[in-house]
């Protein structure tokens, strides 16, 4: 049986998809066939191109990453392809469907799963249902539509507790490697942090997951090998546990890779001997979440950190001559236009570049974070009454501190200091 996973981004260019890459690694180890299919800023795809894809590798299952921004091309790729063979199924996952009601089914008519658990284990459930022609039978972690048009929620999945569990999309040669110019990497997953505006730590319950450090090293040597140098990790806090850290790039410096990397993590997760030894494993840029740099709005975040910490953490940095990017939003709950500035001016100040990530964005909320679930309590007022149900309160909203004449005046002010216009290009 065959399954088309595919994710459409068009407001950036092409990228390494690593969650396909892990998903379609794990149901191939369970004897499907996969194909990938990524929709970017620089991809030529028709409508005929798109019809010869669908007819010639005649997928019986097509997974859909959900993001907030994409979901209207979400529904227009479901349309497409059920208009072509209404027989494939159609599922959606990622950070839009994790938490999105179910009521969404009535406005999203050409889906048939909504994933809620572990990309891989779930979608193995749906495939083996689709294959075994119970396709609405003994099903996990989906909510999902019957023929009649009645909707289920099933019970989780839980996941596993050791990443290495998962086939690595590297080792088992899922990418076209002469495309690929950087590859995100994971050397774990999840978050344990309680941050009000994250996704991730309600998605992963809180808890983190890892690799093996032979499992890094492996997938590290096997890129390099392919001729592919810059490696972006995506762990939200790569040094939580700083001596297996230490221990993946003593590997990298005693084995002689040669490597450039982009990392991120927390500001009270550094050390000066940490930062040392990054410049010499290769990392050349490193990424902190400052958020606010008003103090008054920061300690309301839940993020327990001040700026004095990510003052140090830069310092620490740039002494390694490293570069630093810093994740900032503005819209922030208690938050008023003269807090806004003081982040500005905070990044200013500590002589970090306004381009790539550090150019500042609104706040988004979206389904799954605390904001969500409480966005009255914090006096957020969202700008339109009614919306789709698939789609969460995202940027459409203004605070009883911060209306939506200072958002785009505030916009207007990072964008006026951006050495690149206020793109957000990674790494």
């Amino acid at each position: 049986m065959n399954i088309l996973l595919i994710e459409i981004n068009p407001f950036a260019p092409t990228m390494t998809p690593i969650s396909l890459g892990y998903i379609a690694a794990f149901l191939e180890s369970k004897g499907f066939r996969t194909k990938i299919l990524i929709v970017g800023q620089d991809t030529s795809l028709s409508r005929s191109g798109f019809h010869e894809l669908i007819t010639g590798f005649q997928p019986a299952l097509v997974g859909l990453t959900a993001y907030q921004r994409t979901m209207l091309y979400v529904r227009g790729f479901a349309n497409l392809i059920k208009s072509m063979n209404n027989n494939i199924k159609v599922a959606i996952g990622g950070p839009q469907a994790t938490f999105m009601p179910s009521a969404a089914f009535k406005e999203l008519s050409d889906i048939d799963y909504i994933c809620r658990s572990s990309g891989e284990l779930t979608l193995l459930k749906v495939a083996q249902a689709i294959k075994n022609r119970t396709p609405f039978s003994d099903l996990a972690g989906v909510s999902y539509k019957d023929p009649q048009g009645v909707v289920f929620d099933t019970s989780g999945i839980e996941d596993v507790t050791e990443l290495d569990h998962y086939p690595s999309p590297y080792l088992n040669d899922i990418f076209d490697y002469s495309r690929m110019n950087e590859a995100i990497m994971l050397t774990s997953r999840g978050c344990p942090y309680h941050c009000i505006y994250c996704y991730t730590p309600h998605a992963f319950k809180h808890k983190i997951t890892f690799h093996s450090v032979d499992r890094v090293m492996a997938e590290i040597k096997w890129v390099t090998k392919k001729g592919v140098n810059r490696l972006w990790f995506a762990d939200p806090n790569i040094s939580c546990k700083l001596n297996r850290l230490i221990e993946i790039f003593d590997s990298i410096l005693t084995q002689g890779i040669e490597v450039k990397m982009w990392v991120q993590t927390r500001v009270d997760l550094v050390t000066p001997e940490l930062m040392k030894m990054m410049k010499r494993a290769g990392v050349g840029v490193i990424a902190f979440g400052l958020e606010s740099a008003s103090e008054r709005v920061l300690t309301r975040l839940g993020k327990k950190i001040n700026t004095e910490q990510v003052a140090e953490a830069i310092r620490l940095a740039q002494a390694q001559d490293i570069e630093v990017e810093l994740f900032t939003l503005f819209g922030l709950p208690y938050e008023t236009f003269e807090d806004a500035v003081k982040t500005l001016e905070f990044v200013k100040k500590n002589n970090v570049k306004i381009m790539g990530n550090t150019n500042s964005q609104q706040m988004q909320i979206y389904f799954g974070t605390h904001l969500a679930g409480h966005y009255k309590d914090y006096h957020i007022r969202p700008l339109q009454n009614s919306r789709p149900a698939y789609m969460s309160i995202g940027s459409h909203y203004e605070t009883e501190t911060f209306g939506i004449d200072e958002v785009q005046k505030i916009k207007n002010m990072w964008r006026a200091h951006s050495l690149d216009g206020g793109k957000r290009i990674v790494s």
